[in-house]
């Protein structure tokens, strides 16, 4: 006896359409078929499967389905990770945090690194070499914290 089973599902611009049919030889059969509303085909495939696996086989698609997806979501790396710091890029930093627009330091963190396309930590380690205090917006770092964290105290200071 064959019986199948069917399902839709509209993601963004493209409609899916999934069937699973078993057939008396106990194999079951997944028909996938992805369409534009232009009727373009962007997705499609058959496999073929024992019925007894198939609970199994959906699970394992399912896993590895979604690390592939939960890996092409991340962020690809910041354009300018491993760029050199300039002197124009270490002024702006250092003025952005003493003229803060934000008083939430992760918040100015995370802003500062989006606008230079930086991770947060290194926006964070930048700060302390051009003399700002990571912790607190609009503050410059004392001359002992600056030898602490490795920067510069004040705004008449050279770069490191």
């Amino acid at each position: 006896m064959t019986s199948t089973f069917h399902n839709e599902v509209q993601l963004g611009e493209v409609h899916y359409q999934l069937s699973a049919t078993t057939d008396s030889d106990e194999s079951m059969v997944l028909d996938l078929l992805g369409s534009l509303g232009s009727g373009e085909v962007v997705a499609d495939g058959r496999l073929r499967l024992p019925v007894e696996g198939g609970a199994t086989i959906g699970k394992l698609l399912s896993r590895v389905l979604g690390a592939h997806t939960r890996l092409r979501s991340r962020p690809t790396r910041h354009a300018n990770a491993n760029q050199p710091w300039t002197e124009a890029l270490d002024t702006a930093l250092r003025t952005a945090w003493l003229t803060p627009s934000e008083s939430d330091s992760p918040k100015l963190i995370r802003s500062l690194a989006d606008d230079m396309e930086r991770s947060p930590t290194a926006i964070r380690a930048r700060l302390a070499r051009v003399g700002c205090d990571p912790d607190v917006p609009g503050r410059e770092l004392s001359a002992a914290a600056a030898v602490l964290l490795g920067g510069n105290s004040g705004a008449g200071q050279g770069k490191t």
